[in-house]
C-alpha cells in the first residue's frame, strides 16, 4: 500500500475518532469521495491498525443505527420550512 494512502487512512481515522463526524462530513473535509473514505475506514484500516479499526467500526455502526432518526428529523424540518412560506 502506498505511503500516502496509509497516511490518509490514519488521518481520517484520527479525525473520525476525535470528532465523531459522519462519512459524508469527513469526505468534505479531506476532499475525497464518500466511497474513498468508506474504503479507507472499512477495508484498508483493518490491515494497518486493527484496534483503531474496531473503534472506528463502533462509531460507524452507531451512525448507521441513528440514520433513520436523522432522516426523519430532516424531513420534518423540510416540511416545517415549506409550510412557513406557504
Amino acid at each position: 500500500m502506498n505511503s500516502k494512502i496509509i497516511e490518509r487512512v490514519m488521518n481520517v481515522s484520527n479525525y473520525i475518532i476525535n470528532s465523531n463526524k459522519t462519512v459524508r462530513e469527513i469526505s468534505k473535509v479531506f476532499h475525497v469521495s464518500k466511497s474513498t473514505i468508506h474504503k479507507d475506514l472499512h477495508e484498508r484500516l483493518k490491515y494497518i491498525d486493527l484496534d483503531r479499526f474496531k473503534e472506528v467500526d463502533r462509531i460507524l455502526k452507531y451512525h448507521i443505527s441513528i440514520r433513520h432518526i436523522n432522516g426523519g428529523n430532516a424531513t420534518k424540518r423540510k416540511y416545517l420550512l415549506y409550510n412557513k412560506y406557504k
